[in-house]
């Protein structure tokens, strides 16, 4: 296949990118290789995809509509929207960015995929859209409409949006809401990344809600193959939960960096943070029933493999 993939040197579009390179998939990538985070990163990651004879890769926002054409081709067979302004804490210091990347970048691939008869489509939305949802586990069924970040308000809007390029042009688009996502070259602003770093550098980490949280932490690889299986299997409009549907509390994942990294972390205890949430649960059954989702990593095996990969990452700085 032909997949034109955004966000290529993310964390999750590098990933993603990788595996569907290695099955023999070409890979037209996009990434504008931005600031938020160290984009020696970003550049590490473009730097072994382009290793691959099939990935072409450019560098442009996607919320530039003239550049964003010009790598558009009609034998395109889906599109992958990975790329997004990420992050809940940051969107309420930097709101701009998220309408620019988020709302108008998505907006300019849904038109372009009209323009160019490109029908498959499938993109990132979040976990951050069910807000202060009471119903445990999150199902897709449940009516959104009081989003607590304006990032997770960019992430609803995305997916309204593909409903409405379903709806009027015909476009199959495929919503994947993605649970914490972690492992090897993961994001620098999350808490795997910083809880790492912090605790082998022995600096002290900020734990929130005094560690009173639980996540639905995923490891990357299954999320990959649940994106995978939305690219293989197109459907006219779903949305799925992408989670390991097992939360764990936020002071036994950080055991877990501790019992991998041989350290014990000094705690800074801190209150909840605006827009953040106690509690993340996917339920994983729609998913696992359209398109045959089964996590296998778990949190003790993730996470062994995220620090194996810090060490070695990071080990002449």
């Amino acid at each position: 296949m032909k997949i034109l993939i955004t966000g290529t040197a993310g964390f999750i579009g590098f990933h993603l990118a990788k595996a569907l390179l290695e099955r023999g998939d070409q890979i037209i990538g996009i990434d504008n290789l931005n600031q938020y985070y160290d984009p020696k990163l970003k550049e590490s990651r473009n730097d072994i995809l382009k290793q691959h004879k099939n990935y072409i890769f450019h560098k442009i926002d996607i919320s530039n509509r003239e550049e964003l054409k010009q790598v558009f081709e009609k034998d395109i067979d889906t599109i992958v929207n990975l790329a997004a302004q990420a992050g809940v804490r940051y969107s309420l210091e930097n709101p701009f960015v998220y309408i620019t990347s988020n709302e108008m970048g998505f907006l300019n691939i849904l038109e372009l995929a009209k323009d160019f008869k490109i029908k498959n489509i499938v993109y990132a939305s979040s976990s951050s859209v069910y807000g202060e949802c009471k119903n445990i586990p999150f199902k897709e069924t449940e009516q959104l409409d009081k989003p607590i970040s304006l990032y997770a308000a960019t992430k609803k809007a995305n997916e309204q949006m593909a409903y409405t390029y379903h709806k009027l042009y015909g476009l199959n688009c495929t919503g994947l809401r993605f649970f914490t996502v972690y492992g090897p070259y993961g994001r620098p602003d999350m808490a795997l990344f910083k809880f790492t770093k912090n605790i082998l550098e022995d600096k002290p980490i900020d734990v929130y809600n005094n560690g009173d949280m639980k996540r639905d932490f995923t490891y990357v690889a299954d999320i990959v193959q649940g994106i995978a299986a939305s690219i293989d299997n197109p459907l006219p409009y779903e949305i799925f939960n992408l989670g390991r549907g097992q939360p764990q509390d936020l002071m036994y994942f950080i055991k877990c960096i501790e019992n991998n990294t041989g350290k014990t972390a000094m705690k800074n205890m801190m209150p909840m943070q605006m827009g953040d949430v106690p509690l993340t649960y996917a339920d994983t059954s729609k998913a696992e029933k359209l398109l045959q989702y089964a996590p296998k990593t778990n949190i003790e095996q993730g996470v062994k493999k995220f620090v194996e990969w810090y060490k070695e990452y990071y080990k002449d700085e």
